[in-house]
Order: structure tokens, then sequence, then C-alpha cells
């Protein structure tokens, strides 16, 4: 009889998996339209949010140790890449890291030492993409 194979030993999979990611994903564009603090990163998107709101779970996902469907669509590329065309200033880097540590802090994912690891991470990568 085969045994199941083992969940493996990940941020992505000990935060929730997919559903933790996309809800953190969709409270960090819920936040970023809605609080007029974030107004200035809110201008830096397109107006349908949607495309967005379906990739970024997907990349977190990968960067976490969850599935590489993000990673294997874009070949080569992460987020400062992804980025490098557009000028990000020291503004708009923190209401991107702002909002993200509020989304993770909002949702609330177990266990809390993976989730304050993360939002720290994420906030020193965004503040640090600012010119």
């Amino acid at each position: 009889m085969e045994q199941p194979s083992p969940v493996p030993d990940t941020p992505y999979h000990r935060l929730g998996g997919a559903p933790v990611f996309e809800a953190i994903a969709n409270r960090f564009y819920d936040l970023m339209d809605s609080d007029p603090a974030y107004a200035e990163l809110r201008a830096m998107h397109a107006a349908d949010l949607a495309p967005m709101r379906a990739s970024l779970p997907k990349f977190l996902a990968g960067w976490a140790g969850g599935p590489r469907d993000w990673f294997e669509a874009n070949p080569g590329r992460c987020m400062v890449s992804l980025h490098a065309p557009f000028t990000i200033e020291a503004l708009t880097a923190n209401q991107w890291a702002d909002a993200m540590e509020r989304a993770i802090t909002d949702v609330a994912p177990e266990p809390a030492e993976i989730a304050t690891s993360m939002r720290e991470v994420l906030g020193r990568l965004a503040r640090g993409m600012g010119r």
C-alpha cells in the first residue's frame, strides 16, 4: 500500500496554501483601492485590478514555496524585474509595503511567526525598490 506524500514544510503550506495567499492579495488590493493612505500607489495601477488580484497570489505562492505556476509562466522574472520599467518613489514603495503588511496582519495566517517573517521580508523588498 502506497503512503500519501507528506505535505512539504514550506511557508506556503504551513500558512494554509492557496486560500490564505488569495485572501492576503485580495485584502491588499481592497486596502489599496479604498484607503486614501494608498492613493499614490493606487494611481500607478490600471483601473481594473482583476488581473493583479489573480497574479499576485500566484507570485506569492511560488515565492513562499508553493506551486511555481507564476514563475513557469514568467521565466526569468521576479518582483524587481517586473517593476524595473517604472519609477517607484520611496512614498509609493512605503505604501505598498504598508498595505501588504496590513493585509497579512488582517488575514492573520498561522503560524504567526511565519506570517511575521513574510510581512517583514516583503516590506523590506518593497521599500528597497523605492528611489
